[in-house]
């Protein structure tokens, strides 16, 4: 994972300024299986960032935030293992921007949040990593350490502003944010959206999936001159980049998912996008 520019400056200030790694017994806070303190969420529908409780529980198996510090129900709970982490500055507009991902009805949220203190910032990206990692060792007992650190957080494998056209490849193309985590690819009318407005997913090409450059010649309407065809077992899906360089790490981000083989369990993914309305 490449280590972005907060986790790299903390890291720097907790060895030389707080000496954290001179070996002491003291457990520190972000791997103790419990967290609770404030962060400034974005909210979903006006766009301000508000103050709000959230507490880390392992025991819970939950991280849940709070529209009042003491509000005893919730305003979400979202369950250890779908949680994804990875730091957005520049999307955020904040250099402590933190981006929480979970699964909700099988959709993807997102909650954008930061605090005004960097070591807060990255406490709160370390409880959440040190929290997925105690689930993966009783989710997968026979796992190493190795295998089951990569699967900790990760970053999007790609994301950007494409256009694209609808099922009917008759609609006009329409400028969208799209994310590329791991198979899903998600498009937005806004970076800064809590739900995207559709998702694809990309299987293997042992299960028929393949990226072409350009569009059919068929295809109508305006669009971006560079196009991408992803061809999966069920339909096409046509999207066109405003340069060839973006067409380019698309084509190359599509093609890294596309070449690997599918898990067991993405199967079960994959089942229900065919079975989405």
């Amino acid at each position: 994972m490449v280590l972005s520019l907060l986790l790299r400056e903390q890291w720097i200030r907790a060895k030389y300024e707080r000496k954290e790694f001179i070996y002491t017994e003291k457990q520190e806070p972000y791997s103790a299986g419990y967290r609770e303190g404030l962060l400034w969420k974005r909210g979903r529908d006006n766009g301000q960032f508000l103050s709000r409780k959230f507490v880390l529980s392992e025991r819970e198996g939950a991280l849940k935030y709070f529209n009042k510090n003491d509000a005893k129900e919730p305003k979400a709970i979202m369950k250890i293992e779908h949680l994804n982490a990875t730091f957005q500055p520049s999307k955020i507009g904040n250099p402590h921007g933190l981006q929480i991902t979970y699964l909700k009805d099988n959709s993807t949220r997102n909650i954008f949040v930061y605090h005004e203190d960097g070591k807060e910032t990255v406490d709160w990206f370390n409880a959440i990593r040190a929290a997925r990692f105690h689930y993966l060792q009783v989710a997968f007992p026979g796992a190493s350490d190795v295998d089951l650190v990569p699967k900790l957080s990760r970053n999007y494998l790609k994301e950007g502003y494409m256009e694209k056209t609808g099922p009917k490849q008759t609609e006009g193309f329409k400028k969208r944010w799209f994310t590329m985590d791991d198979r899903r690819l998600m498009y937005f009318k806004d970076p800064l959206d809590a739900f995207a407005r559709g998702e694809v997913f990309i299987g293997s090409k042992e299960n028929s999936y393949k990226v072409l450059e350009g569009l059919p010649p068929s295809t109508q309407g305006n669009h971006w001159q560079y196009g991408i065809t992803i061809v999966t077992p069920d339909r096409k899906f046509l999207f066109a980049c405003e340069t060839e360089s973006d067409q380019q790490e698309w084509i190359t981000a599509f093609q890294k998912v596309i070449s690997r083989p599918m898990l067991p369990q993405e199967y079960a993914v994959e089942a229900h996008f065919k079975h989405k309305p």
